[in-house]
């Protein structure tokens, strides 16, 4: 039986038992599923980098925005905080779509 260790969405236990299958979860602290949450923004980044296909990518986007609607509320902060806070940064320091990149800043 592969071993995971690893945070999954909601209903994918539920999702594993219709396949005839079964697994074990259980319930993280607090600072267990902090934790947790981190380590799956690493790995659904890494998933969104290697992702080739438009359709990939779109899956990949919307699993990490899925993680930052859980990481706000986990912090008791909602996605239109974020959002107002993501449009000031754009408005004072820009957006990404002009490809800039800092090569060095001489002192």
């Amino acid at each position: 039986m592969p071993t995971y260790h690893k945070l999954v969405r909601d209903y994918i236990p539920q999702i594993i038992e219709q396949n005839g299958k079964s697994c074990s979860t259980k319930i993280l602290s607090e600072q267990a599923y902090l934790s947790a949450l981190n380590k799956k923004v690493l790995e659904e980044a890494e998933e969104l980098v290697t992702a080739e296909t438009k359709q990939d990518i779109i899956e990949e986007a919307a699993d990490m925005l899925e993680l930052l609607h859980s990481i706000a509320e986990v912090y008791g902060a909602s996605i239109e905080e974020i959002e107002k806070e993501r449009k000031q940064k754009k408005t004072e320091r820009g957006g990404f779509t002009e490809r800039v990149f800092l090569v060095e800043v001489d002192d």
